[in-house]
């Protein structure tokens, strides 16, 4: 007999025995506005719960799905449905179309996704939609200039990001604003909403209990675009935390923790959903941290239940009304009691340790009270060279609070830091209040380095010069990601990831082998002291100061604006469409590259400097895979012509590959294309003619950004036979003809000895997903369906 749910049962019963019922007050007869800027669009929570009533509903008569209880991300999830009438849901199976509630955008892939609408045909963004200035900014020699120089070179790109934001509808914050998932978290996030955004750490706003997960410019388009969103429904890890915090722990620990345990690639397909009695320690804006660096290890997302913590957090930033109505919704804020999780992670936050992650991966988690020794073993560099706090993933007011803290306690014992110490507020509103409540003011006077209200040094953009490339040295910093060369492109920097409280501390003891739980310094007066643990506030006590007004709201006259593009700039480039596959079996196409170990959007699409070109697709694809190491020599950026029989750069030699007609594979290892959720990683392979990228294994975000743009994005079936492709191989992929989902291709290996191997391949791809590569790309099937319309 089937399991019905209370409720279920009993309007069963009502129904049969014919009994009026009587109507209860409807959850969308409230109307509230999903944000203090965009006073039309309305938060949905009867879309929600009406969907969560069919769902149920269906799984109670299901034979595949007997009524259970739903996790409390499922219940976000499901409860944005396009069709919750006939959508499959099967974890880690089904393709599930959703309707997200908003889109986000920073400026550095708005530029494409902004190119790929405008070949949409679409007059007006379908869904509220925002982009944020943070990326293009340069940390140089303090805030405000780094800030002019930023608006005087990107002036180009800024101008076509401002006017075709205003010609589409789109909310646009300038530079200067802040760091995107920060301004996301002030303004729009909201319980229970789902958001996807062109960057990989959209899931900060999880914080907020919000679904919020990153994507590729092309994802953003078709919401943009009113089509339904795609995604593969995730498996549901849950993390129970009990205990309390107290001492050096923060927030950031729990992350730090949870990513050594499941590695970079571990939350692979999953949400990450935290759970227990321990939440209640975290602050709103501490749980963001958490999902924020959910990312490293590749969650699809992560985001913690609803709580009175979140109620505070949405008072202090002025939207009372979203925190009333969250409340009344709160019974679809948080998991059914006997939810089901695919895995557990246990962490009591009473024994937390702080910890200390890397170098060069941000799941090598090693407590503090050991990393004194893991330094010594690994012969990792103790002299700290540079120690730098905030980002958007520690920049909060608490953080900076906590951090501001120490560094007061080292100056009254005439301290200033021996390592160079920089701070990066995550929002103009961060950035004022912190200045209006002294702690800039405290950080100046122990020397440090107050940076723009942007990314800065955590993506590359760090004009660094206190060392030379190539010379080994460490720096350890509150950010989220730890990449060979990621924040100063030196192969040799060792970066560490830890709080802002443990790197503040390093700052004034200038070396890697300092515990501050049980070190001491000595002061100016020659006596030793030992750091007194951290203290901060939560909220500021007077209030957010909100700063300058930097937000631009689109005009209510949009006809008369026109975008601008030049043809002639060499930042901005329209979009050309892909050429469709033509049907027939690829033959004898050669190995760009075989990549060995890790490969990260990083490695495929630099960042730092190539950031300028976001906009060009000609210009930024001469950075195509410059970083990917080949099996074939051991070198980045050296692979051997297979026609010609020269040694050449990467892009250069996908290029005469193209340019002669020759399409070309890439062979990649495991978790290929982790990291940021870089689109154009996948369009500069597709832009040189290459035809698909076989790997190992796929990082979510990029395995989609392959298909969007008409990619194959195919999998050993044995990883194994990784090893049997060797760099000079021709290969055939066979199978296309009868492309479908769930049916392998078949790779041949054409051996420069003239033996031969086949290999199955895997794919993911569904009947949607093959319609992409038919067409080209999944914007090119758009537009024909919209010409055809």
């Amino acid at each position: 007999m089937f399991n019905l749910t209370t409720r279920t049962a009993n309007a069963l019963r009502r129904m049969a025995a014919g009994m009026a019922t009587a109507v209860e007050p409807r959850i969308g007869d409230t109307k509230v506005a999903m944000s203090l800027l965009e006073k039309d669009a309305y938060i949905n929570y009867q879309r929600i719960e009406d969907n969560l009533k069919v769902v149920r509903e269906r799984w109670a008569f299901s034979e595949y799905f007997l009524n259970r209880p739903l996790t409390m991300s499922e219940k976000i999830l499901y409860g944005h449905l396009d069709d919750p009438h006939t959508q499959d849901i099967v974890r880690g199976t089904s393709y599930l179309k959703l309707r997200p509630d908003r889109v986000a955008c920073q400026d550095a892939t708005a530029q494409m996704a902004l190119l790929q609408f405008m070949s949409s045909g679409m007059a007006t963004a379908a869904v509220p939609t925002t982009v944020h200035c943070d990326h293009l900014i340069e940390a140089q020699v303090g805030g405000p200039k780094d800030l002019a120089r930023a608006i005087n070179t990107n002036k180009e790109v800024y101008d076509f990001l401002a006017t075709a934001t205003a010609k589409y509808g789109l909310g646009f914050w300038r530079p200067g604003s802040g760091i995107i998932h920060q301004i996301i978290l002030e303004n729009y996030a909201f319980p229970g909403g789902l958001m996807i955004g062109t960057d990989s750490h959209t899931p900060n706003a999880g914080g907020l209990n919000m679904l919020a997960i990153g994507v590729g410019g092309a994802d953003a388009v078709d919401v943009m675009a009113d089509l339904p969103w795609e995604l593969k429904c995730p498996k549901v890890i849950g993390v129970n935390l009990t205990g309390k915090m107290s001492g050096w722990t923060t927030p950031k620990d729990v992350i730090l923790k949870v990513a050594g345990i499941l590695t970079v690639k571990g939350g692979t397909g999953a949400i990450v959903e935290y759970k227990g009695p321990g939440v209640e320690s975290l602050s709103c804006t501490g749980m963001a941290t958490v999902c924020n660096m959910g990312a490293e290890i590749g969650a699809t997302t992560s985001v913690f239940p609803f709580n009175h913590r979140m109620v505070d957090y949405l008072n202090a930033t002025r939207r009372p009304e979203i925190a009333k109505y969250a409340q009344r919704f709160a019974p679809n804020l948080q998991a059914d009691e006997g939810a089901e999780y695919d895995e557990h992670v246990e962490i009591d936050l009473s024994e937390l340790e702080p910890h200390i992650n890397g170098p060069f991966t941000p799941d090598l988690a090693t407590p503090v009270s050991k990393f004194k020794e893991a330094v010594q073993q690994n012969g990792w560099p103790d002299e700290l060279k540079v120690a730098l706090i905030g980002s958007c993933t520690n920049s909060s007011y608490e953080d900076m609070s906590r951090a501001a803290s120490i560094a007061k306690e080292a100056a009254d014992h005439g301290l200033s830091t021996k390592s160079k110490f920089t701070i990066t507020p995550g929002s103009e509103q961060v950035r004022a209040t912190i200045d209006r409540d002294g702690q800039i003011g405290v950080f100046e006077k122990v020397g440090g380095l107050v940076l723009a209200n942007a990314c800065g040094p955590c993506i590359g953009q760090w004009d660094r010069h206190d060392v030379k490339k190539g010379e080994k040295n460490s720096i350890i910093t509150s950010y989220n990601r730890n990449f060979t060369g990621r924040n100063d492109a030196n192969p040799a920097t060792h970066a560490f990831v830890a709080s802002p409280d443990i790197v503040t501390a390093f700052a004034f003891a200038g070396k890697l082998s300092f515990n501050p739980l049980t070190d001491t310094l000595t002061g100016a007066d020659g006596k030793e002291f030992k750091f007194s643990d951290p203290s901060g506030f939560e909220l500021p006590p007077r209030g957010y100061d909100p700063g300058q007004n930097t937000f631009q709201a689109p005009p209510a006259d949009r006809a008369s604006v026109q975008v601008a593009v030049s043809p002639t700039s060499d930042r901005l480039q329209l979009l050309k469409p892909f050429t469709p596959w033509d049907g027939k079996t690829p033959t004898d196409l050669p190995i760009l590259i075989k990549v060995k170990g890790k490969c990260t959007t990083d490695h495929i699409s630099a960042g730092g400097p190539w950031l300028k070109y976001r906009g060009h697709l000609e210009n930024i694809s001469k950075n195509c895979l410059i970083g990917g190491i080949n099996s074939e020599n051991g070198e980045a950026n050296k692979v051997k012509n297979q026609i010609t029989g020269e040694w050449g750069a990467v892009p250069q030699t996908a290029e005469y590959y193209r340019d002669h007609g020759i399409k070309w594979v890439v062979i990649g290892d495991h978790n290929y294309g982790e990291g940021s959720s870089r689109e154009h990683a996948a369009l500069e392979p597709r832009f040189l003619g290459g035809l698909a990228i076989i790997t190992r294994s796929f990082a979510r975000i990029h395995e989609t950004n392959l298909k969007k743009q008409g990619m194959l994005a195919l999998t050993f079936v044995d990883p194994a036979d990784y090893d049997k492709v060797r760099p000079s191989d021709k290969v055939d992929i066979l199978g296309l003809e009868s492309f479908a989902p769930g049916k392998n291709l078949t790779l041949l290996l054409k051996h420069e000895d003239g033996s031969k191997e086949e290999v199955p391949l895997a794919h993911s791809f569904n009947e949607g997903q093959i319609e992409w590569f038919k067409a080209g790309s999944a914007l090119n099937l758009m537009a024909s369906k919209r010409a055809s319309a």
